[in-house]
């Protein structure tokens, strides 16, 4: 399936870090293989292969697509995590959620329908996608 550079390729990549600042704003989708800390506005989607830390100041209009999420701030679209989200006593989802397991701690609030127990899942990225497609594969 992968030689052993294609598989060192990867590795280094999901071990990669971004970073969007407060008073920054990204207007368009964002796709990473590494972890992404999310300290501003995003009006756009959000995949990634690794984990997604939405902070206290974050504002996203759009989903999000994570292996795992830990988040903090405001978020108006779909949250849909493989493997752990965790929701900070300052988050604010408006959006459905779908995840493997699920963290609320007090005073974290969530409008929106919410799916639980699904079996891990593949996080595919694919830059030139022309039309929408489902990112989350059973």
């Amino acid at each position: 399936m992968f030689n052993k550079q294609e598989q060192k390729n990867v590795a280094e990549m999901s071990n990669s870090s971004n970073t969007i600042s407060k008073g920054t704003t990204v207007n368009g989708n964002i796709e990473t293989f590494g972890n992404i800390r999310v300290e501003g506005k995003i009006n756009g989607n959000v995949t990634t292969k690794s984990k997604a830390s939405l902070g206290q100041s974050c504002e996203m209009k759009g989903d999000l697509l994570a292996l795992n999420a830990v988040i903090e701030g405001n978020i108006k679209g779909t949250v849909e995590v493989a493997e752990l989200l965790i929701l900070k006593p300052t988050a604010v989802i408006d959006g459905d959620i779908i995840t493997n397991k699920f963290i609320v701690e007090e005073g974290a609030k969530f409008n929106g329908g919410c799916k639980m127990g699904a079996s891990a899942k593949k996080i595919e990225l694919n830059g030139d996608r022309s039309e929408r497609k489902p990112l989350i594969k059973a």
